[in-house]
């Protein structure tokens, strides 16, 4: 404050006093380091951008998730090698069996020839003991409730949310989980989430404009590479590896594609190597948002929620649709909820009344690299969102099966039950009869009702009086 006009105090003074110099130092030191990182980071995500956005618009393939998914086969099979080391051979094969999260062993022959060894002639109170075994079953382990919890995996997958029942860890284990954490979170994370939202930005402006256009053959091949070239970005986003087979039997126009559901996912997984029109209720936020866009571009078929439960209406509005062969293949996932991609569970007929030629697709997630089901009652969608991008992969295989219709005389629980149990057999997951619904709901009266019926018509077959047959009703 002291100096006289028009001197220049030195530097070190200028900068608040020799004592301050070090400071100086320390800061400059923060600030190129600093400066290093952001370029870094620069570089890194303008690489990203160019090895992916830009070969995702052209529909290739550099090679890289190929590369990265073998990277990681070679690290899981080493830890899992270390995680084995010195454990007793029983424990090792217990690992290995598939089936090692089976706590009872079930007895699956049916009610009438339980029943049978069990009773000679009319009703004996022994008749009762199929129902108590069955219930203590169910008390112990239902194979519905398991269905809609993470699939239990063989070894472990380095990954913390599922260390549950591997307890052995040693030091390299340990540095190479801590070198997948940063990985993970550091350098994967920001890229998956910078992608992912390239890629919604991108759908809503393309949709958007495209709509704009008159109806003609430009807009509809304009729309369609809009939703390719995004489901890619997304499918990149989620560092996503898709093997698709058979693809000869991809649906075509004017048909209606059926496909197992295990996570919000799926829709992304089947618009990577193909076009759509969605079917579903119509939702609000952001979710709404990329609706009210891609309808504008795309026949997609959204419902308000007072239409979903007129039946009627929402048949008519996809016949309508189906009717207008140069129309999109309609997506619809039957089960009507999501399943942990073990098995099957009953589809609703109602898709299957439209009409049309069905195109089954079946589709198995490697729970290996990533759990991809979303168990909607424990996780919202951004913590599953969040649990996605940091998992290692998303690697799955989709089998087109070839098309069905419904034969003559066939109605449609039963055409439904054929294409389930196809979809079941290709894609190597159990076959269940029980509703999809029961994740949140309660069993229907209508079955117990048809279980009650079941077994009076086979007291009433062995020759049982009227009176006992009424006695058990």
């Amino acid at each position: 404050r002291g100096a006289r006009p028009g001197l220049r105090a030195p530097p070190a003074l200028a900068a608040g006093g020799a004592g301050d110099a070090p400071g100086e130092g320390v800061g400059s030191g923060m600030e190129g380091l600093l400066s290093v990182l952001l370029w870094l980071m620069s570089l890194w995500f303008t690489l990203a951008f160019l090895m992916i956005v830009v070969p995702s618009i052209f529909g290739v393939s550099l090679g890289i998730s190929e590369l990265y998914i073998k990277t990681l086969v070679k690290t899981l099979e080493w830890a899992t090698r270390r995680i084995q080391k010195g454990i007793r051979e029983q424990q090792i094969e217990a690992q290995k069996t598939p089936s090692s999260n089976v706590i009872i062993q079930r007895d699956h022959t049916t009610m009438e020839e339980a029943i049978a060894g069990l009773r000679r002639g009319d009703f004996e109170l022994s008749d009762a003991f199929y129902y108590c075994k069955k219930g203590v079953e169910a008390i112990v382990e239902d194979e519905v409730t398991q269905r809609f919890t993470s699939e239990e995996l063989v070894s472990w997958n380095l990954l913390t949310r599922t260390n549950v029942n591997f307890h052995y860890i040693s030091l390299r284990l340990t540095i190479v989980w801590v070198i997948g954490v940063f990985v993970r979170y550091c350098l994967l994370l920001p890229l998956r989430v910078t992608l992912a939202c390239h890629g919604i930005l991108s759908m809503i402006v393309t949709t958007t404009l495209v709509g704009k256009l008159p109806n003609s053959e430009i807009k509809n091949w304009l729309s369609d590479l809009a939703h390719l070239t995004c489901s890619r970005i997304l499918v990149r986003a989620l560092s996503g590896t898709i093997y698709y087979h058979n693809r000869e039997n991809k649906p075509q126009k004017g048909g209606i594609c059926v496909a197992n559901h295990t996570s919000p996912i799926d829709v992304v997984i089947l618009t990577n190597d193909g076009c759509y029109a969605m079917v579903g209720q119509a939702h609000g936020g952001l979710m709404g948002v990329i609706q009210r866009a891609t309808v504008k571009a795309c026949p997609h078929v959204w419902f308000e929620r007072s239409e979903m439960k007129d039946r009627h209406l929402v048949t008519e509005r996809l016949r309508e649709h189906i009717a207008d062969k140069n129309k999109l293949p309609i997506l619809i996932f039957p089960e009507g909820t999501c399943i942990n991609n073990t098995s099957v569970m009953m589809f609703k007929k109602g898709s299957f009344e439209i009409g049309g030629t069905i195109y089954p697709v079946a589709i198995k997630y490697d729970p290996q690299f990533g759990d991809a089901f979303w168990n909607s009652s424990k996780y919202g969608i951004v913590s599953y969102l969040l649990r996605i991008m940091t998992s290692w992969a998303i690697v799955c295989n989709v089998w087109y099966l070839p098309p069905m219709t419904r034969e003559e005389g066939e109605d449609a629980v039963h055409f439904a039950n054929r294409v389930k149990s196809a979809i079941a057999r290709q894609g190597g997951l159990t076959e269940l009869p029980w509703d999809g619904g029961l994740k949140r709901a309660k069993v229907k009266d209508t079955f117990k009702q048809e279980e009650q019926k079941n077994y009076s018509k086979l007291i009433i077959g062995n020759g049982s009086s009227a009176r006992g047959s009424v006695a058990v009703d």
